[in-house]
């Protein structure tokens, strides 16, 4: 990763007043439920955005090492205003002020190891770095827990991407050693241990090389198709259905599709709580068949899977994985695997062999850390 102090010298030609960084991240189940009001369970990766900024006598100016000339605007003005990638810099800058907080001028460098396009945030790890630092050149009193939802607004309404609460949540509120379990109704969180290394354990990450699209509308239609079912059924939010007499409820409802979707999320809710109830008593391995379930609920009812990924977990699991699924908002990016530590190079060509079979571009595994949220470096 480039030295991102340097980035700001060559573009700026001045020194940064700090480094401040925010990584990805990856869920270890809970998928589309955020949307629902529902529970997720991710944590953050040690891959990063890093953000050297400094303040500025006006406006606004980001460069990144993965881009060409630096993006200047005196003002993010209305959503749509500003577009490409500095998009998500300008959201950030927009949802400070529609907040009524007044971010600092401020010129600002990014580079980053998260990849992109995996499923795995990196749009939120930079919404959070960048947030980060405002928060702290401009010295805003904003607590941690009102932090994501600035950062989601951002992207919402000003990239316009219909994404929930849960990846800037776990961008900015994760802990070391820990998973975040977080009500995304009320945004309480409670830091779960997951410490799999003690246990002799690893969470394998697999990027499958499929691409990876959000703003296409498959993602925005599996949240309407939620919300509109959530209307016919009488509640506020997927959230408030319950697994009990499930098959009854879905009769309420005449399209099968959407009771496919609701079918996903009210199970996947109750697949995070039975996650948590594992991981409080240290039985981590004993999660893996609910991962594998969450799998199958995205591949059969909500349909947000892809072969890649269908053919990566499949064959963590014929490897010895205890549990395996995608992870993210689907139509590509990652799975990961709960496996024994010492079997993570066994596993990860296991995969490989198993894409070259069926002609697939080469995976790339990455064996995943719960780390720390945004702080100032």
């Amino acid at each position: 990763m480039t030295d991102v102090a340097t980035i700001f010298r060559d573009h700026y030609g001045a020194e940064p007043e700090g480094l401040w960084a925010a990584p990805g991240r990856v869920n270890l189940i809970g998928e589309h439920t955020d949307y629902n009001d529902g529970f997720v369970l991710p944590f953050a990766l040690p891959e990063r955005v890093i953000a050297a900024a400094g303040r500025a006598d006006a406006g606004w100016a980001v460069c990144s090492d993965l881009q060409g000339e630096p993006v200047s605007f005196d003002d993010p003005g209305e959503p749509g205003t500003v577009t490409g990638w500095a998009a998500y810099v300008a959201g950030v800058v927009w949802a400070l002020r529609d907040a009524g907080y007044e971010p600092p001028p401020a010129r600002i460098a990014l580079t980053s190891d998260v990849p992109l396009g995996a499923g795995v945030s990196s749009s939120a790890a930079l919404e959070s770095a960048v947030l980060t630092a405002l928060i702290d050149l401009g010295g805003l009193d904003i607590p941690a827990h009102e932090r994501p939802a600035l950062a989601q607004r951002g992207e919402n309404v000003y990239v316009g991407a219909p994404t929930g609460i849960m990846d800037q949540s776990a961008s900015i509120r994760c802990e070391a050693g820990r998973a975040l379990f977080l009500d995304c109704r009320s945004q309480e969180v409670e830091q779960i241990p997951f410490d799999v290394a003690a246990e002799g354990l690893a969470v394998l990450v697999v990027n499958s090389n499929a691409p990876h699209r959000h703003v296409d509308g498959e993602y925005g239609a599996r949240r309407k198709s939620c919300e509109e079912a959530a209307r016919l059924l009488g509640v506020p939010a997927l959230r408030d259905v319950s697994t009990d007499g499930l098959d009854q409820t879905l009769k309420q409802l005449d399209d099968e599709v959407m009771r496919r979707r609701v079918r996903h999320v009210v199970t996947e809710d109750q697949r995070v709580l039975d996650t948590v109830a594992l991981l409080r008593s240290g039985r981590i391995r004993e999660i893996g068949p609910l991962m594998t379930a969450s799998h199958a609920s995205m591949r059969e009812d909500f349909e947000i899977t892809v072969a890649e990924v269908d053919v990566a977990v499949e064959a963590a699991l014929m490897a010895g994985a205890y549990g395996a699924r995608m992870t993210g908002g689907g139509f590509g990016g990652c799975i990961l695997a709960l496996i024994d530590a010492d079997r993570a190079d066994a596993i990860a060509s296991a995969i490989a062999e198993a894409y070259a079979k069926h002609g697939f571009t080469a995976p790339t595994p990455f064996v995943a850390v719960p780390s720390k949220g945004a702080t100032r470096l």
